[in-house]
């Protein structure tokens, strides 16, 4: 063993002192009138990295980035003739010295050294190395080619970051390439916008090119550096102002409708409604936009005595329980005879989510009118059955629209409803004559004329008497007197075709 130890040490001795310290080449620029002119190899190495065209101001802006300070003293490094400068306690930045020296002949050399690893040599492994410049590069790739504005900014709000897309909007906005410091696009003091999730979001705007252009801001603090992200949100305002102006629109065209709209939502708690509901119910405003529950709502209504009133409270309950189902699943209609005399058709329809909406519209009028009008039709019924003539109406296309109770008894009964089996009944009933054949001649000439009249064999015997006036739409009414007897002697009137009996001093020619 002792043996052994001996062979390493002197194996140990053998071996040459500068193998292990690795020299640990300088960052040294020498421009010439901003133009670099010489660099050492890792000088040359972060200048093939940065972006730009102008090698001076390149530097300067990679310096702006790590040293807010080192910008303006570079700038003015002719008046001092030498600057250094050592990072603050930010993160990146406090192992980074900067020492500028003016050579004269517009020679200027700038240095770059890490304070606290002058004089100590640090040794990397070629995969560890290899691993964190892919994982950077990843992470540049990925924030250049991203669409959202991405910087940091210090406590004095000077721009210490940014990715490309910010710098690509601020040369647009200042219609020149941007230096360093850039200038801040945002106000990230400002109070949060109504569109702002919470308080580090804000909707902001920027204006260019008389465009107004939106983004969703989000920051979070980094070692007293501010981080900002700031996405894209045209489309969201867009669909935001379109949604907008369509409630506004719905809300006009509600407020116009004389029909009383409430929607309520899932847990039915009312949403929206429209002044004709106020009208209509007599429900006071504030109460409707404490935004009431259905059932609430329902109970107000009842204690108005706007709502048909029920036996007990138990069956009005299960009624509006009733109600309420029916018009979730789908469509229901009632109609609610108030105690007042009024008639309401209250209507429910399902929404989307659950939602259902109620239409309250008053049809008093509409109730009123339609009695009105069946009274009068039953009215007229009861003149055309008290009439001693028989009487059939036949629109234009030949259909019996009404007929009284005589016309009835005298034709027992109506086989059919068109004039053609009307016809049909009548010549089995009474047989063919000529009265009959005039009267069927008459009813099918497309515009009857006004007054004709004329006879025809009656179906117990007889003569029976017809007479043809005409309506207007081209409706025609046909009426039959009382029969003649079948004792009385009559005449033929060959060449008309009709029949009239001796001794009636009335004609029954047309």
């Amino acid at each position: 063993m002792g043996l052994i130890g001996l062979l390493d040490r002197r194996r140990a001795r053998s071996v040459p002192a500068d193998a292990l310290d690795r020299k640990i080449e300088p960052i040294v620029f020498l421009f010439r009138h901003e133009g670099l002119i010489d660099a050492t190899p890792p000088a040359n190495s972060l200048m093939a990295a940065l972006p730009g065209n102008n090698d001076w101001h390149r530097l300067i802006a990679w310096l702006a980035m790590r040293l807010p300070d080192a910008g303006p003293a570079l700038l003015n490094l002719g008046q001092d003739g030498r600057v250094e400068l050592t990072g603050g306690d930010e993160a990146g930045s406090a192992r980074l010295r900067v020492l500028a020296e003016d050579l004269g002949n517009g020679l200027v050399r700038v240095t770059l050294a890490d304070p606290s690893a002058e004089n100590a040599g640090i040794v990397v492994d070629s995969l560890s190395l290899a691993a964190m410049e892919q994982e950077l590069e990843i992470l540049r790739s990925t924030m250049d080619h991203s669409p959202m504005l991405a910087w940091r900014q210090d406590a004095a709000g000077q721009v210490t970051w940014a990715n490309s897309a910010y710098l690509q909007l601020t040369d647009a906005v200042l219609d020149r390439q941007s230096g360093w410091p850039l200038p801040p696009l945002i106000n990230l003091n400002a109070r949060p916008t109504q569109g702002a999730a919470s308080a580090s979001s804000r909707r902001v705007q920027i204006q260019h090119d008389g465009h107004v252009r939106w983004y969703d801001c989000h920051t979070h603090e980094v070692t007293g550096q501010t981080v900002a992200i700031a996405l894209p949100a045209d489309a969201a305002v867009r669909a935001e102002r379109s949604l907008r102006e369509f409630v506004q629109t719905l809300t006009k065209t509600f407020a116009d409708l004389p029909i009383g709209l409430a929607i309520f939502d899932r847990d039915r708690n009312l949403q929206l409604f429209n002044p004709a509901l106020i009208d209509l119910t007599g429900l006071a405003t504030g109460f409707l936009t404490a935004r009431p529950t259905l059932y609430a709502f329902l109970d107000r209504l009842r204690e108005g005595r706007m709502v048909p009133e029920p036996k007990d409270y138990r069956t009005w309950r299960n009624q509006m329980n009733t109600l309420e189902a029916a018009a979730s699943t789908g469509h229901h209609v009632e109609m609610w005879s108030l105690p007042g005399g009024q008639t309401y058709r209250v209507t429910g329809r399902p929404h989307p989510d659950g939602a259902v909406a109620f239409l309250f519209e008053d049809i008093t009028s509409e109730i009123s009118l339609t009695r009105k009008f069946r009274a009068d039709l039953s009215l007229g019924a009861e003149v055309l059955d008290a009439l001693e003539d028989a009487v059939a109406v036949f629109d234009a296309n030949g259909e019996l629209l009404m007929s009284n109770r005589r016309y009835k008894i005298l034709w027992d009964g109506i086989d059919g409803l068109t004039l053609d089996d009307q016809i049909a009944h009548w010549a089995k009933t009474s047989g063919e004559s000529p009265g009959l054949a005039s009267l069927r001649d008459a009813l099918h000439t497309a515009r009857p004329q006004d007054g004709l009249h004329g006879a025809m064999a009656a179906p117990a015997g007889g003569l029976l008497a017809w007479h043809l006036r005409a309506l207007s739409g081209g409706r025609a009414m046909l009426s039959f007197q009382a029969p003649v007897p079948a004792s009385a002697p009559a005449t033929r009137d060959t060449a008309a075709g009709q029949i009239r009996p001796k001794g009636d001093a009335r004609a029954l020619t047309g």
